[in-house]
């Protein structure tokens, strides 16, 4: 429910000083939108800037942010039951960011905790 909008890709103002997972920041009507690299963001091998490439406008109390991603393929609405708790295998104390997983047609999805994608505030620029 944190979704607010699905957009087109945008060239990003990179920040100095930024985290490497955060792109920069455009405008986004008349607001300074950060930019958060999802796959950089989780770990995960990038494919790294390409025509498919969308935005994903979140809001989460009060802080809005593009989450940079491949490609969306799907949009699912997703019944509470369907959800289980992903199994411990942190090894150490660093933040986990799925917080349940489903299947859905034979795939696995993972349901991220945006919360815990969302840098902290004095992360988020410069």
């Amino acid at each position: 429910m944190s979704v607010r909008e699905i957009r087109g890709s945008a060239k990003a103002t990179s920040l100095p000083h930024a985290p490497a997972f955060v792109k920069g920041v455009i405008n986004l009507r008349g607001t300074v939108l950060p930019i958060i690299d999802l796959a950089a963001r989780l770990g995960l091998e990038n494919e790294g800037d390409n025509d498919r490439n969308v935005i994903i406008v979140v809001d989460l109390g009060g802080r809005t942010a593009g989450l940079m991603v491949d490609a969306v393929s799907d949009i699912l609405a997703i019944p509470n039951e369907d959800l289980q708790a992903p199994p411990e295998v942190s090894i150490d104390d660093s933040r986990t960011f799925v917080s349940a997983l489903t299947v859905v047609d034979n795939r696995m999805i993972r349901v991220l905790d945006l919360d815990a994608v969302m840098p902290p505030p004095d992360e988020e620029a410069a």
